[in-house]
């Protein structure tokens, strides 16, 4: 049996030295933006984030100057709200959060970080959250195209974590989502909740609640072909693209008419088709 033990325990030390261990979280004062790894759980550093300058975002102007300044303000220690970011797919919610964050880091270097959580993780909010609380650096939790499905409890999650719990939301943690539904559900969903449900205001009510929490809604909408023109000459004018206006305009009609409609994901996507066709690099 003393064999067996010894022989169990070399199989032991020798499996330990074969799979190295889980890595902690990064320094959380060395970067500006982080991905939290659920499986892991544990925060891994972005040395450089894919953003947009905030300037080259067009046709969002009001939601930009909002966002922003609440953006600021958390920053710099004074009241702010949780961000729900709602509407037209490809009008840049994704992008403005990002180009904001960097925008305030170019003011206050060092004092706000991004934290970048999948929507199929949020069930571990409150284990980031503990990780984060006490810290003198300030984060905004960032999750992209938030929705639930029916049968997803997941939410109740989120929900506490907003504004409920024993614990509450640390004072330097803010949470920005962006998602097409502005119930974060779908509507056959809440529907079906009215139609089956003895109270249906009652029984509706608890989920779109949720969206409740947020204290700032931004909404999106379709661009106009003003709009759109706007966005593609910016671009152009950004990364120097040698094209004449009338050209530049011809051909970004052209390829609007080939996606279907008109959005800032399209219009950035022509500008690289353009600049492929040109020779050039949008580095």
């Amino acid at each position: 049996m003393d064999e067996l033990l010894r022989l169990l325990g070399r199989i032991a030390d020798a499996l330990d030295r074969l799979a190295p261990p889980v890595p902690g979280d990064a320094d959380l004062a060395a970067f500006d933006a982080y991905l939290w790894q659920a499986d892991l759980a544990r925060l891994e550093g972005i040395p450089a984030v894919a953003r947009l300058p905030l300037a080259l975002l067009k046709g969002v102007d009001r939601v930009r100057d909002l966002l922003l300044a609440n953006t600021r303000s958390f920053a710099a220690g004074h009241g702010a709200n949780n961000a729900l970011l709602w509407g037209a797919r490809g009008m840049g919610k994704s992008s403005l959060v990002k180009a904001v964050h960097g925008a305030v880091c170019g003011d206050l270097p060092g004092r706000l970080a991004l934290i970048e959580i999948h929507r199929e993780d949020i069930a571990s909010l409150p284990l980031l959250l503990r990780r984060l609380r006490d810290r003198r650096r300030r984060f905004v939790l960032f999750c992209d195209d938030l929705s639930f499905d029916a049968g997803d409890s997941s939410y109740k999650a989120l929900k506490s974590v907003l504004e409920g719990g024993i614990e509450g939301r640390p004072d330097n943690v803010l949470f920005y989502a962006t998602s097409n539904r502005r119930h974060l559900l779908p509507r056959d969903m809440m529907e079906n909740e009215r139609s089956t449900a003895i109270s249906p205001a009652e029984a509706v009510e608890e989920k779109v609640s949720l969206s409740d929490r947020f204290g700032l809604w931004l909404g999106f909408h379709n661009c106009g072909q003003d709009e759109y023109f706007a966005m593609v000459e910016a671009y152009a004018a950004h990364y120097g693209l040698d094209i004449a206006p009338a050209a530049l305009r011809a051909g970004a009609i052209e390829w609007a008419m080939t996606r279907g409609g008109r959005s800032g994901r399209v219009a950035w996507q022509f500008i690289q088709d353009l600049a492929g066709r040109l020779g050039r690099s949008l580095a």
